[in-house]
Parts: structure tokens; sequence; C-alpha cells
């Protein structure tokens, strides 16, 4: 009978899976190295840049079955054609040649894909069963959550949504921590027996420690498998850290990959621009993370899409929101920049100033909305109007979402 404490959810809630901002990705072997310092089963492996390497990684590795994956910050490699299995050496340094110099295109990429810089060449295992596990924030609770399941090695959105039966989760008190008997409820739900329930625990706590210690905000094991002679050990991994606390981990820090992100949100970072890239063709440039979600919203009530999440932050100079124009107007795919500036540490008129001085240097050839409100509003208003600039003012948000919608269609009614 299925632990009280491991309950079937239902449902996979937002926080479970919902993308998160500001996450600085590791790598499958980079995630596997701190699973291994805080003792989770893994099976042997090693990173290798070039066929020769791979194949050498395999000699040294030994056996006569390996596994050469793709090493790139996304999910659904197996699918892609970035998971290939080898029951020899040359066929190890195939798989890597066939990856190595290539962009892998998954559901989690995009059509552009990722680069392939480096392959992980691991030790076949012996699977007899492979479950899903993986520790997380609920943010609506503010407690740590274990989500489980029996459906290892599919996307746990598809077990929520056909077999959402097959759901564990367990969430954790803050105040007191991991407990033994929540691993044992986890164990016994995943069908666990044994010796098999003692290794779990191991692992869960490892987790769990790496969590706390590193700032995680995900670690996910998918699959966890059981081997045929009963051990338990985590098959891939995956660890995304909250790059708002990479100051104050540098050993975390030094995994971190430029080759793998936006290079657009890569861009941002250096001008301390907060920025998401998007599929839409309407940038928005505002000051506030609040502020930019409801631009947003607005902007797709009204019939647009969004190019992008851009916030200036409180703090913003005319340099910065120069920069922010240069960066937005480096996607092809923009038709119209909105600007939603509400002054309070900020003043409207050093917006103002910013946004002349970016039209002018940057040379804007799509239509730019403005609304401005708050510390010298009517000011920084003057000024666009002075500039002899084509600059579309707005009364308020829904006027100006409203307008970008129409001109970044084209239409001047």
């Amino acid at each position: 009978m299925r632990a009280p404490f491991a309950q079937n959810t239902g449902r996979v809630d937002s926080w479970e899976r919902a993308p998160r901002a500001a996450t600085m990705n590791l790598h499958e072997f980079q995630a596997k190295e701190l699973f291994q310092r805080y003792g989770i089963a893994v099976p042997r492996g090693q990173v290798a840049a070039t066929p020769a390497t791979a194949a050498a990684a395999a000699t040294a590795l030994g056996g006569s079955l390996w596994v050469v994956k793709a090493q790139v910050h996304a999910g659904g490699r197996g699918k892609a054609g970035g998971v290939k299995l080898c029951r020899s050496t040359a066929e190890v340094s195939q798989a890597a040649a066939a990856m190595l110099g290539t962009r892998l295109v998954t559901p989690q990429t995009g059509p552009e894909g990722l680069p392939v810089h480096q392959v992980y060449v691991e030790q076949g295992s012996p699977i007899a069963r492979e479950l899903y596990l993986s520790l997380l924030l609920n943010r609506d609770r503010s407690r740590l959550a274990f989500i489980a399941s029996q459906a290892g090695g599919m996307d746990i959105e598809e077990v929520a949504a056909h077999t959402p039966e097959q759901i564990l989760k367990v969430e954790i008190h803050p105040a007191v921590g991991l407990s033994g008997y929540q691993c044992r409820d986890l164990a016994f739900g995943l069908g666990l027996e044994g010796t098999q329930v003692a290794a779990f625990e191991k692992i869960a706590r490892g987790i769990y420690q790496l969590y706390i210690d590193n700032d995680a905000s995900l670690v996910e094991v998918n699959p966890l498998i059981v081997t045929k002679d009963g051990g338990v050990m985590a098959l891939d991994a995956k660890i995304n850290i909250d790059a708002n606390a990479v100051f104050r981990q540098p050993t975390v820090a030094a995994y971190r990959d430029p080759s793998q992100e936006d290079p657009m949100e890569r861009q941002a970072s250096e001008h301390d621009l907060n920025y998401v890239s998007l599929d839409g063709d309407i940038a928005c440039m505002v000051n506030g993370a609040g502020l930019a979600m409801a631009t947003m919203d607005l902007i797709k009530l009204h019939g647009g899409q969004p190019a992008n999440f851009l916030d200036v932050g409180g703090g913003a100079t005319p340099e910065r929101v120069t920069a922010a124009f240069k960066l937005i107007l480096s996607n092809p795919r923009v038709r119209a920049i909105l600007v939603n500036i509400f002054g309070g540490i900020v003043r409207c008129d050093i917006i103002a100033e910013g946004i002349v001085a970016a039209v002018k240097t940057v040379g804007v050839s799509v239509p730019v909305i403005v609304r401005l409100e708050g510390t010298n509003a009517d000011v920084a208003r003057r000024q666009l109007a002075a500039s002899g600039l084509a600059i579309t003012a707005a009364s308020d948000l829904t006027d100006a979402a409203t307008k970008a919608v129409r001109l970044a269609a084209g239409r001047k009614d």
C-alpha cells in the first residue's frame, strides 16, 4: 500500500516543471561529478572532446558496452540522436565523431539547437527498471519537494498527463529537513524493497544535501535505475543552480559553459540587464520584473507576441538604455519596440535621455512606442517630443500595448 506521505498529486503543478529564469545549468558529466561527491551512485564515465579520446575513454573504463552522450544543456537528447549505445571502441569513436562539432536539436533547444563540444563516455548498465526522481522548490508553499515516479526515462509531463497516479510527491519542512520516513515512503511508492530502500535513502539524502549546499534550483535524475543485480544508481543527472547565488559558489561557477547560453542573454548579463529571449516580434524594455510581465501580458491580450523579457532595473542609465536598444535590435524578428518605464528610483527624464541617444546612435528603423510615468515624466515627454525623432507616445499601458501591436503589424490606423 502506498504510504500516506507519498500520495498521488493527480497532476504536476506548474511550479514543479515550469522553466525558471536566472539559472545556471550544468552538463551531465559535471552533475555526476557533484553526485559522486555526495555519495550518489553513478556509472563510471569520462568526458571526451575528440573521437580518439572517446575511444581511449572506453578502453580505460573497460567492459564491452558503452554509452556515448552528447553534452548539451537540454533534455530529450536520446530522441534527437545525442545518446548512442556502442559495443566496440570503434563504434564509440564513430558515435563521438557524429556528435562532436554539430548542433543538437531537441524539443528544449529550439530549431537552432545547441553546439556539441564534448561527449560523455559511460559504462553500459544492466537495467532492470527505470524510475524518476527530482528535488525542487514549491514556491507556493516555500518548501522543497521530492517528485518521484515509477515511469522513469519518460518526460514527467507526459507521465502526469497520461498516468497521473504514478506521480509521488513529498514536501520537506525547512525546520526539520529530510526525514527517514519520507525516504522510505518514496522508496515503497517506487516499488523498492530490501537493500534497495537503504540505497535509495542514501541517494535521496545526497541529493537533498547537494541541493542545499550548492544553491540549486533543480536536481533531477531521469532515469534512476534499478540494476539487474538489485543496485540503485543515477543513470542521468541534471542540475540547475540559482544564478543569483553563483557568486558564493566558486566550485560550481567554474562549471559555466557560455557556449550553451543564448548569445543575447549572455550579452545582456554583461550590461547588468535581465533579458530572456522569446519568439514574438514586439521588443519590450521595462524597469521592474513585475511591470515587464504585465507589459507582456497586455501585448498578448491585444493580439501581439512579445519578443523578449527585458528589465533594465531600477538604476538604469542612458548607457544601459543604449545597450538595451542595441541588444533588442540584434533580434531580426523585432518589428516594434515598446518602452514602458515607471520612474521611481530612476527618473523618467534620464530614461528619455537614454532613449533619444539610443535611437540616434543605433539607428532604429522600427516603430518605438514609449509610455513614461512617475518622477519627471512630464519633463521626459517634452524631451521626447523635442527630439524630432519618430517616437510614438502612449498615454497609458493599454494605449502603449495596442499601439505596439498595431504598428508591429504594419498598420497606421
